[in-house]
């Protein structure tokens, strides 16, 4: 989730900088499982006189050559749902290859699939609310703070501010903690639908403040708010989504955020001719909370939940409206297989420490902690003093260009991600970042550099802002629903997602400590170490999901003992 990234975004400032493997598909016949499940290079020289045996291999094929290929793919939250077919030799072969030590990120999916007539893309919008909010409720304390101190007396007391802003993340942290769990016990839209009472109760509270107390509890609330909203809506997104284009739906998400970010923005600008429109810019939140809540009462809940609870029927209707009755028995019999190995039931906070799943909830917190510690809350902070050494003077402008940069990233992101992949797209990001960081050390220590200073600082914040938003801002979120087994999915992706808030805070705590001890230029070069050690981390830890269903990610990563 970029809340760093999101926050530089609206310029904000120290007081509120915000941190801001593959597996094949099921095939036709027993055949072509045979043929995947040797491995591609088995592909080129297996011929066979079944013509739809025969299309399979060439799709596999072509899609073995693209898997080397560099993937830009980006911001995304989650995604996918049935695109499977029904044999269960190809399971058994998938499964086989993955317990015996196989390298899951070299067998292909295969890409055959029917069309669908179904729709998803209105209940993934109706999610991206909780997206807009989220993004929205990180930026408006920014431009508003000043005009609120006033009104409410706080002007003099910096404290009282710091609390204003800093209270929205420790209610998120508490939030995000709690979404998993509400998830698995309601189900994920009725979790939408109570995620919606902190948010309005929020926005209200902040509107109608007449003292700074009820402004920081409506803060709080705000906060629990996003806070559900960062651990559900890709949690959503991920369980609705079909694999063909689950990368894109999740970038979606994430560029809703930014949307909800620069939203603040714009709602700021009418405040140097009335003081008082703080209270609209706060109040203008609730209206989405209130279509959030509406919009979730008739969207279809998560097929993969209401399987896990038993009920069969209800799971058929929801497989039924988001992707048509020709791909229920399709989608049932992906669930089917996928259980068959487990009948567990859902797993307790103590199970994500198990030697079962430790590794992979190790992968999504420890991509959470690498996001924060690779200086994004640097860039944020001192952009806006960058762009001034440049002559770029106005904070408007400053924000916004960080927030166009932010906005493009997610952008090319968004077109190539289910083209590309996940993994090589972190790789590419934290390179940029690495390399960024260095070029942003340079420009403030090396005097040869001296005359192209500005100008130096300026391009390197523009690079870090895109290859941040490519790979490092938005992969997490979208990658970590992904490998997650489902009996786990939830509690794990609000697990990482508190590290994400809890790490978010305390560096936003320390950091301005460790800028007036050592300097900004090496915490800069510290910066870029801890981004050059996630690319090492990543190479070896995380693995490609491109293409592939949850149901076959999870029987390669988590077999069942």
């Amino acid at each position: 989730m970029q809340a760093s990234i999101y926050a530089a975004a609206a310029g904000v400032g120290a007081k509120g900088s915000v941190g801001c493997v593959g597996v094949p598909r099921r095939g036709r016949s027993s055949r072509s499982s045979r043929a995947l499940a040797a491995g591609f290079g088995e592909l080129r020289s297996r011929r066979t006189t079944d013509s739809r045996n025969l299309s399979l291999c060439m799709s596999a094929e072509r899609s073995s050559r693209s898997c080397f290929g560099l993937r830009l793919d980006s911001v995304s939250m989650g995604i996918e749902l049935g695109r499977v077919g029904p044999s269960s030799v190809k399971s058994r072969s998938v499964y086989a290859q993955a317990s015996t030590g196989g390298d899951i990120e070299d067998i292909e999916p295969a890409k055959i699939q029917k069309r669908s007539s179904g729709s998803v893309l209105p209940y993934v919008g109706v999610a991206c609310l909780g997206a807009i909010l989220f993004g929205y409720h990180l930026g408006v304390v920014n431009g508003a703070l000043e005009y609120l101190a006033k009104d409410l007396g706080i002007s003099e007391n910096t404290v009282l501010q710091g609390w204003v802003v800093s209270t929205l993340l420790a209610g998120a942290t508490v939030g995000s903690f709690t979404g998993g769990a509400l998830a698995d016990k309601f189900g994920r839209t009725k979790t939408f639908v109570l995620d919606a009472i902190p948010l309005a109760v929020g926005a209200f509270l902040c509107t109608t403040a007449q003292n700074v107390q009820t402004m920081i509890v409506g803060r709080l609330l705000a906060g629990i708010g996003i806070g559900i909203s960062s651990a559900i809506v890709p949690l959503y997104i991920s369980e609705i989504s079909p694999t063909e284009i689950r990368g894109t739906l999740g970038s979606v998400n994430q560029l809703f955020i930014c949307i909800g970010i620069l939203a603040a923005l714009v709602a700021g600008l009418p405040l140097a001719g009335n003081p008082l429109w703080w209270r609209t810019m706060f109040g203008i939140a609730f209206i989405p909370s209130i279509l959030l809540a509406l919009g979730m009462v008739f969207s279809p809940e998560s097929p993969r939940w209401l399987f896990q609870q038993g009920k069969i029927a209800e799971a058929e209707m929801s497989i039924k409206r988001l992707f048509g009755k020709e791909r229920v028995v399709e989608v049932m019999d992906d669930l089917k297989a996928a259980a068959r190995g487990s009948s567990e039931p859902e797993a307790g906070w103590f199970d994500l420490f198990s030697s079962r799943y430790w590794k992979v909830v190790s992968v999504g917190a420890a991509l959470f902690l690498f996001q924060q510690l690779a200086g994004i809350n640097a860039v944020v902070y001192y952009s806006t003093s960058v762009f001034r050494s440049a002559g770029i003077q106005s904070d408007v402008a400053a924000s916004a260009l960080v927030g166009a940069s932010n906005v493009l990233g997610t952008t090319v992101a968004s077109s190539l991600m289910d083209k590309q992949g996940r993994k090589s797209l972190l790789l590419l990001s934290f390179a940029g970042m690495a390399t960024s960081m260095v070029l942003l050390s340079l420009s403030f220590t090396w005097s040869v550099l001296a005359p192209y200073s500005g100008t130096l600082a300026v391009i390197g914040t523009v690079l870090y802002v895109l290859s941040f938003s490519l790979g490092a801002g938005p992969v997490p979120a979208l990658l970590l629903p992904e490998i997650f087994a489902s009996r786990i999915r939830a509690k794990a992706v609000a697990l990482s997602l508190g590290m994400h808030w809890i790490s978010n805070f305390v560096i936003g705590l320390y950091f301005l400590s460790f800028v007036n001890k050592y300097g900004i230029s090496k915490v800069y070069l510290g910066f870029a170490s801890i981004c050059l050690l996630a690319v090492l981390y990543i190479a070896g830890n995380v693995v490609e999901t491109k293409g592939r269903s949850l149901e076959e990610i999870e029987r390669a990563l988590n077999p069942a003992v």
